[in-house]
């Protein structure tokens, strides 16, 4: 019976949904592995990310449903190498598995899935890099829709580092510094960001409850809408998704202050 109302629920957001805009740009926070873990008493920890990784098969069938065209997923932050050894170990291990699986399976072929990597890519594991290389190549040519995982990311960084590859670029270009400083714009420094083609994310969800971003993009989060859920990621419902959907295309979008 539970099974059935969830059913009709879920057919009456999507005719909620269906005919008005969707983000062109989604971001995801991937919250509550742990929380996930040690409500059910898992032993090993690496079951509750297994189940994460599982989950994103079902965020991208949603997603490509709705025609997303662009989704970001923060997978690893560059303050969680502070985590525990073994925990580490079983997140990049997850994340290099799902890498591999996102190469070579061809169900995300026939979605068009193309996967991109943003973050401190030098502080990784050679094998993660390896496999995130796989990834791109193989999928390079898709067309359907860009998946972005952000691994060994933090905002924070990414905008110091579109600062260095600014001034650096300017500075090769011959330009004295007072130049550099008076063609400083938001558009020109938004060229160098991890992935400047990528429109700013009109949605971003948080999964676990956690009411804050974090440091989640946040030079392009200036006009997201965010949407707060309570379910853990690895629960996260196809209900759950299409009520954040639903609740970014019932608020009244305003830039400026």
């Amino acid at each position: 019976m539970t099974s059935f109302l969830y059913y009709v629920y879920e057919r009456r957001l999507l005719r909620q949904i269906r005919g008005r805009p969707v983000p062109r740009h989604l971001g995801i926070i991937l919250d509550g592995n742990r929380r996930y873990a040690l409500e059910r008493g898992f032993v090993d920890p690496r079951e509750a990310y297994a189940l994460g990784a599982r989950k994103l098969d079902d965020v991208l069938l949603w997603c490509a449903e709705l025609s997303i065209p662009a989704v970001s997923l923060w997978v690893f932050s560059t303050e969680n190498f502070r985590r525990d050894p073994s925990e580490v170990f079983s997140i990049l291990a997850t994340v290099e598995a799902k890498l591999v699986q996102l190469a070579r399976h061809p169900r995300f072929r026939r979605l068009g899935v193309r996967v991109r990597a943003v973050g401190k890519l030098d502080l990784l594991p050679d094998s993660v890099v390896a496999a995130i290389r796989e990834a791109e190549a193989a999928t390079a040519t898709n067309r359907g829709m860009v998946l972005m995982i952000a691994v060994a990311y933090s905002g924070r960084q990414e905008i110091i580092d579109a600062m260095q590859a600014m001034l650096r670029e300017k500075a090769k270009q011959g330009e004295d510094l007072e130049t550099i400083i008076e063609g400083i714009s938001a558009e020109t420094f938004a060229q160098y960001l991890y992935a400047p083609d990528l429109p700013d994310p009109d949605l971003i969800i948080r999964t676990s409850g956690e009411v804050r971003l974090s440091g989640f993009m946040l030079w392009q989060s200036a006009y997201s809408e965010f949407y707060f859920c309570d379910i853990h990621w690895p629960a996260l419902r196809k209900i759950d998704f299409l009520r954040a959907v639903r609740a970014f295309q019932q608020r009244d979008r305003r830039f400026g202050s």
